[in-house]
């Protein structure tokens, strides 16, 4: 009788999205077998030359397609693509595996112990000062997510790291599905992204989902919107409080708090809270936060107090650039909502030479705008939210205002101003998200950056 032969079926997949995430996650698929087509609806010279060198390998690339679902056995989407697109919608109601770059990830490293990381603010802080923590305890740990590395690029790698430390923005989360997370932190909740999420209900619930899925907790126990949400949930977690363990939710001898300034967790003394050299009670938020996780991966005291101390803070989030005449320029690009911008400006030391603008978001400006009136000397304004910025401070009666434009105007303009008002610090911390002007907020910052250091030059 004659062999007959099964002809294999090949599993088909596609990606949405050619950015770093997108290219990623086609690379593992195309590694564990798939036929895999990248599609994305712009077109550019520069992703022209992306596509050959991706169709080298065996992937399909559409570019200036309108993605519609045929007969794929799974859907990837990249952390930028809206999670409720009609496409996608369509290929849930179809039963097409559709999920996000992080959640494929997750299935192929599901086997090393995660600490994810999310929130609205702090999160970036949190995630490299923990890095350095396990780092320093000889811990090998890859960041992931947010910053560093695309997840799928992870699992690709030959060897996997000890632990891997994910910041997961709402994007990442909201199309994830069995990702569990051996310890899962949230650092803050206020109002962003509403164009995408809708509303501060939904945009919290998707954060909440991570926290659900996790082994273990940790929550911003002074943050007002988690201490209102401890009141019914959340008992058994670790709640961190600046301001001591009286305030802490749930079970307070599971906590984290600072009490004559030492950091306590679960009744231990661990370090002192003034060995992080970096500015503002938000910053010992995140030490606590740091901490926590680095006490519940079992890492020691020494090596807790040693990676502290020798922290020197993360890139465009209160950064120290240099001193020029007496006065210290500090890039807070990262701050790109307005309650990022107002914990930055109550960080610096007052009075406040203000750079502010660039492409607004929604969100409730009052906190920030009492906080300008309270620190700032003068406020500089540049991109497309100048315009909307300066009708705000007018209602607010702050009228310390000018419309500089570009970035390279703001710090010219600064020196003259922090020597007539005597400012002791002239601050980026632009409470917009920086696409007017830049395609980022690293590109603006550095670009920030840049002009700073050239004055002492001239």
């Amino acid at each position: 009788m004659p062999l007959r032969l099964k002809k294999l079926y090949m599993k088909k997949a596609t990606v949405i999205g050619l950015g770093r995430s997108g290219i990623a996650a086609a690379k593992l698929l195309i590694k564990h077998g798939y036929a895999v087509t990248l599609s994305d609806s712009n077109n550019s010279p520069s992703l022209e030359t992306q596509k050959q060198q991706l169709e080298t390998l065996g992937i399909n690339v559409k570019l200036g397609d309108k993605f519609a679902p045929t007969t794929e056995d799974m859907i990837v989407v990249s952390p930028g693509v809206p999670w409720d697109i009609s496409p996608l919608v369509t290929a849930r109601s179809m039963g097409i595996d559709t999920i996000g770059e992080m959640e494929l990830a997750w299935r192929y490293l599901s086997d090393i112990p995660w600490v994810a990381i999310t929130g609205t603010n702090g999160k970036t802080t949190t995630t490299a000062l923990t890095d350095a923590i396990f780092k320093t305890a000889g811990l090998e740990t890859i960041g992931c997510g947010n910053i560093g590395f695309a997840a799928c690029e992870l699992a690709l790698l030959e060897t996997h790291p000890a632990w891997i430390i994910a910041e997961m923005s709402s994007y990442q989360i909201e199309s994830t599905f069995t990702l569990k997370p051996k310890i899962g932190v949230w650092t803050t909740l206020t109002p962003d992204h509403l164009a995408r999420h809708k509303s501060v209900d939904n945009y919290a619930n998707i954060k909440a989902k991570l926290l659900c899925n996790s082994q273990y907790q940790i929550f911003n126990g002074d943050d007002q919107y988690l201490y209102n949400l401890g009141k019914s949930n959340w008992q058994d977690a670790t709640w961190t409080s600046v301001v001591g363990k009286e305030y802490l939710q749930g079970n307070p001898e599971l906590g984290i708090w600072i009490e004559d300034n030492w950091v306590i967790f679960r009744g231990e003394k661990v370090l002192q809270a003034d060995s992080l050299k970096m500015p503002g009670d938000h910053n010992l938020q995140n030490l606590l936060m740091a901490v926590a996780i680095a006490k519940l991966a079992g890492i020691d005291n020494n090596s807790i107090s040693s990676a502290v101390a020798s922290f020197p803070g993360v890139a465009h989030r209160l950064e120290y650039i240099c001193t020029y005449a007496g006065v210290d320029y500090i890039n807070d690009s990262k701050a790109t909502n307005y309650d990022a911008a107002d914990v930055g400006l109550t960080a610096v030391k007052a009075p406040v030479i203000l750079i502010a603008g660039g492409a607004a978001k929604e969100g409730d400006d009052g906190a920030w705008l009492d906080t300008i009136e309270q620190k700032a000397a003068a406020v500089l304004l540049i991109g497309d939210a100048a315009t909307q910025f300066a009708d705000r401070l007018t209602a607010a009666g702050y009228n310390n205002f000018e419309i500089v434009e570009t970035m390279a105007n703001a710090v010219m303009r600064s020196i003259k101003l922090a020597k007539q008002h005597q400012a002791k610090v002239v601050l980026l911390s632009p409470a917009c998200a920086s696409f007017d002007q830049y395609t980022s907020f690293e590109h603006r910052g550095d670009d920030f950056r840049q002009l700073c250091q050239e004055l002492g030059k001239n």
